[in-house]
């Protein structure tokens, strides 16, 4: 039998610094919800048996009826509400993992998940269990103190714009979110911080595609429709 890949995706954001009254994984682009896309690359994709689905409590059955019914997302098993914080909601969404071997952890606010980037991140968290999505830095970047003067120039080519998926097997971060229940967790902003920190295990980044923005303030709304004509995958 081959091994269970399970996608949790995020939507429970309230998106603030989008400044609109529509969270910004419900807002239309091109036609249809910004969290149709990240669901469709899931659902098309071999290596994802499940899809669980965490958004607020009061947008359950907005997901429910407007989304995952009506276009047909059939790997969607659970809608659950999310927590206060983003690590709260994953950890409601391993908590739901059923017999999973590897666990996909991805923004419903990251669109432009392709089927190259899951086939790197499925091949790469089998040698290494723990793998995080990203690209190499374009820019220079700076390290600044308390009061904003520049303190550090890291490498740029030791530096990578972190993304989502980030792909664990599902014993390791659940054994590191169980953990981080009795921490500190003020600082966490992402899943592969828990897993280095909690474990002290190295995670292993894997090349994502420039393209595979968060779609986080207004500005990026127009960048991501203009990625959606062209992206092939998306033309459907």
């Amino acid at each position: 039998m081959g091994k269970k890949g399970t996608a949790i995706v995020l939507a429970a954001g309230q998106g603030r610094r989008m400044g609109t009254a529509t969270q910004k994984q419900f807002l239309d682009v091109n036609g249809k919800p910004l969290l149709y896309y990240s669901l469709r690359g899931f659902q098309e994709s071999p290596l994802i048996q499940e899809i669980i689905l965490v958004t607020g409590e009061d947008k359950i059955s907005f997901c429910r009826d407007r989304i995952v019914e009506p276009y047909g997302f059939t790997k969607v098993s659970q809608i659950i509400p999310g927590g206060e914080q983003r690590y709260d909601s994953v950890y409601e969404g391993l908590k739901h993992c059923a017999n999973c071997d590897y666990v996909f952890i991805h923004d419903g606010a990251r669109p432009f998940v392709t089927e190259e980037i899951l086939n790197r991140a499925w091949e790469e968290v089998q040698q290494y269990q723990a793998c995080a999505v990203g690209v190499p830095a374009k820019d220079t970047i700076k390290i600044t103190d308390g009061e904003g003067f520049g303190i550090e120039t890291p490498a740029r080519s030791s530096v990578w714009q972190v993304q989502t998926p980030q792909v664990f097997s599902y014993s390791l971060i659940r054994k590191a979110y169980d953990l981080l229940q009795h921490t500190d967790r003020s600082q966490v902003t992402d899943d592969s911080m828990v897993v280095e920190h909690m474990l002290v295990q190295k995670v292993h980044m894997t090349m994502g595609d420039y393209r595979n923005i968060k779609v986080t303030t207004p500005e990026d709304l127009p960048l991501a429709e203009v990625f959606l004509k062209k992206i092939k995958k998306f033309e459907k």
